[in-house]
C-alpha cells in the first residue's frame, strides 16, 4: 500500500506540493512568532542577570531599566551624585558602579563607567586589558574597532545635527570577551572623562591625585594635543574611583549587591528616600513580558487564522481531488480492494502531505526566527537564544492530530464509494 501511495502521490505532484507548500507557511508563522517571543523573553532575561539591582532618579522604571541594561538613548533625570558615594561606602554593597552616556561613535554608544563594573560583569578581555587613564577606552566584542583605535565622540546622532568633540578622543586599550549583552555594542570609557567633556566635576582637579607632575612632565613631549584640550579628557590622569570629592548629578547606579537580603533591604531603602529609585530589572522586565505576551497573542490568533483559513481551502482541494479520482478509486474496488484499503491509501496520502508541510514550516518559522534574531543582535547586542522546548512538540502533535481528523473526511467518501457506479460514472 504504501509504494501505491508514493506512486500516486508523484503522478499527483503538482497538487501536493501545492497543499505541502499551503501547510508550510501556515506553520512556519504560528512557528515563528512562538520562538521569537520565546527568543526575546530569554534573551532580555539574560542580559538583565549581570544587573541585581539599578539606582536612578524618581521616573520611569521601565526607561531606567532599558538605559541602563539594554542601553537605549533616552534623557534620564539625574539624582544627587552624593547616591554614589553613600552606595560605594555601603558594607552591604559589593560593587557600585556608576553610568553616564549621551555620546556615541559610529553609532555605538560611549558609555562612561568604572573598572568595578567592568571587572564583575565580563569574563575578561580577548585583547589589551583595562582603562586606567582618562583618554582611555575599552570595547565590547561587537564594537569594530581594534585595541590602538582612536574614538571621537559624538553628542547625539549624525543624522539629527549631533557635534563631535573635536577637543577630545579616546584611544582603545582592550576588547572584551562577547556577553550576550547590549554590552557589547558599547564603548565604556571611565566616568571622570565623561564628567570633564561635559564640564562637570571641574572641582575635583588632577592635582588632588598626586599625578600633576608626571602629566605636565608627559604633555611638555607629546606632540598629539587632542589628549588634553580645556582639561576635558587627560590621557595621563589616573583613575580615581574613591569617589570621595563631589560626585556630579547622575542619571544611574548599578549595584551588586553581597547578599539576596541587601539588595531587598537596599531596593527598600532607596525607594524610600523620595530623592530616587531603585529596582530590580528581573521585576520590571516582568511587568514588559506581559506586554509581550499580549502582542504575541493577537499574532497567534492571526495565525490560528491562517492557519483555519488553510484548512478549509485544503479540506475542498482533498474532497475534489477524490472526486476527481472516482474512476481510480472504482477500478481499485473492481480489482477486489477492500473498502478499508481505499479509506487507507486516501488517508494516509492527505496525511502524509500535511505532515511534510508541518515539518518544512517548523523549519521555515525556525530559520525566519533566526534572521530576525540576527537582525536584532546587530541591531541592539543582545543575543536571543532560538530554541525549540517541548511545548514545540506538543505543537506539532496537535497539529498533525488535526490532519489526521481532516484526511479521514475525503478517505470516508472514497470509502462510501461504490465500484459500479465509479466506473460507469
Amino acid at each position: 500500500m504504501i509504494r501505491f501511495v508514493f506512486a500516486d502521490l508523484r503522478r499527483l505532484w503538482a497538487a501536493s506540493l501545492v497543499i505541502v507548500l499551503l501547510v508550510a507557511l501556515a506553520t512556519a508563522l504560528g512557528v515563528a512568532v512562538t520562538l521569537q517571543e520565546r527568543a526575546l523573553r530569554l534573551g532580555s532575561a539574560r542580559a538583565a542577570d549581570k544587573f541585581d539591582l539599578i539606582v536612578g532618579a524618581p521616573g520611569s522604571e521601565t526607561q531606567l531599566v532599558l538605559s541602563s541594561v539594554f542601553l537605549q538613548p533616552a534623557a534620564l533625570p539625574l539624582m544627587p551624585g552624593d547616591v554614589l558615594t553613600k552606595l560605594v561606602a555601603d558594607p552591604r554593597v559589593a560593587w557600585a558602579a556608576p553610568i553616564g552616556f549621551g555620546d556615541n561613535f559610529s553609532g555605538y554608544p560611549i558609555v562612561g563607567t568604572t573598572t568595578a563594573l567592568i571587572s564583575g560583569t565580563t569574563t575578561g578581555f580577548v585583547s589589551g586589558g583595562m582603562f586606567a587613564h582618562e583618554g582611555e577606552a575599552v570595547v565590547g566584542s561587537g564594537v569594530d574597532l581594534a585595541v590602538g583605535a582612536e574614538v571621537k565622540p559624538m553628542h547625539g546622532a549624525a543624522g539629527e545635527g549631533g557635534e563631535t568633540h573635536a577637543d577630545s578622543i579616546y584611544h582603545v586599550v582592550g576588547k572584551l570577551h562577547p556577553t550576550g549583552t547590549a554590552w557589547d555594542r558599547a564603548i565604556l570609557v571611565p566616568i571622570q572623562a565623561v564628567w570633564h567633556i561635559h564640564g562637570l566635576g571641574e572641582d575635583h582637579d588632577h592635582e588632588e591625585d598626586g599625578h600633576d607632575e608626571h602629566a605636565a612632565a608627559d604633555h611638555e613631549g607629546e606632540s598629539g594635543e587632542a589628549h588634553h584640550h580645556h582639561g576635558h579628557i587627560d590621557a595621563d590622569a589616573r583613575l580615581d574611583e574613591d569617589f570621595d570629592h563631589e560626585v556630579p548629578g547622575l542619571p544611574a547606579v548599578l549595584v551588586k549587591p553581597k547578599a539576596i537580603a541587601d539588595a531587598y533591604k537596599l531596593r527598600q531603602e532607596y525607594r524610600a528616600e523620595g530623592m530616587t529609585r531603585a529596582v530590580f530589572p528581573a521585576e520590571v522586565l516582568t511587568g514588559l513580558y506581559a506586554t509581550l505576551g499580549d502582542a504575541r497573542a493577537v499574532l497567534m490568533y492571526v495565525a490560528y487564522g491562517a492557519q483555519a483559513l488553510i484548512a478549509a481551502a485544503l479540506m475542498l482541494i482533498a474532497v475534489i481531488h477524490v472526486a476527481q479520482r472516482r474512476k481510480q478509486i472504482g477500478a481499485l474496488r473492481a480489482f477486489g480492494a477492500p473498502r478499508l484499503a481505499v479509506f487507507g491509501i486516501v488517508w494516509l496520502e492527505l496525511l502524509l502531505l500535511v505532515a511534510i508541510g508541518v515539518g518544512l514550516g517548523f523549519g521555515l518559522g525556525y530559520g525566519a526566527a533566526e534572521f530576525l534574531a540576527g537582525l536584532f543582535t546587530a541591531q541592539s547586542g543582545v543575543r536571543l537564544p532560538v530554541e525549540f522546548t517541548a511545548a514545540d512538540a506538543g505543537l506539532a502533535t496537535a497539529l498533525l492530530a488535526v490532519a489526521a481528523l481532516m484526511a479521514a473526511l475525503p478517505a470516508a467518501l472514497a470509502y462510501r464509494q461504490s465500484p459500479v457506479e465509479a466506473l460507469r460514472g
